[in-house]
């Protein structure tokens, strides 16, 4: 699979940064988006994507509660899983991985880190 095939699942609940997301990926990406984690979730079921960008901090269900729900399930267990958030205590990120994180990009960041970290998780996974 080369890069610009690889599908990204984005689950963001405020509507700028998601729709920046999309604007920084689209050009390499196939991105699917999310307004919240109930819906990622549901997407994340559907689509199947190659990796999953999210926000940690959401109303309802938590970025927390996707990565439990996707780890959970034999069909996405294995997707690659980036956390997206504000949240910079050691005990966030710690339990960020505890759950099963691959990695943790802490708001704002980069464009050049935010694709530095995705090409690494689809690289490792081989993804592309």
């Amino acid at each position: 699979m080369n890069q610009n095939s690889a599908k990204i699942l984005v689950i963001e609940d405020e509507k700028e940064i998601r729709e920046n997301l999309e604007d920084l990926l689209s050009d390499k990406y196939q991105v699917l988006v999310a307004s919240g984690g109930r819906e990622g979730l549901e997407i994340a079921l559907r689509e199947l994507p190659d990796i999953v960008l999210c926000d940690v901090t959401m109303a309802g269900v938590t970025g927390h509660n996707v990565l439990t729900g996707l780890r959970s399930n034999p069909t996405t267990a294995n997707i690659p899983f980036i956390f997206l958030t504000a949240r910079v205590s050691k005990d966030d990120m710690r339990l960020g991985m505890e759950l099963g994180a691959d990695d943790y990009l802490t708001k704002p960041f980069t464009r050049k880190e935010l694709l530095s970290a995705i090409t690494a998780r689809l690289k490792r996974f081989e993804r592309i």
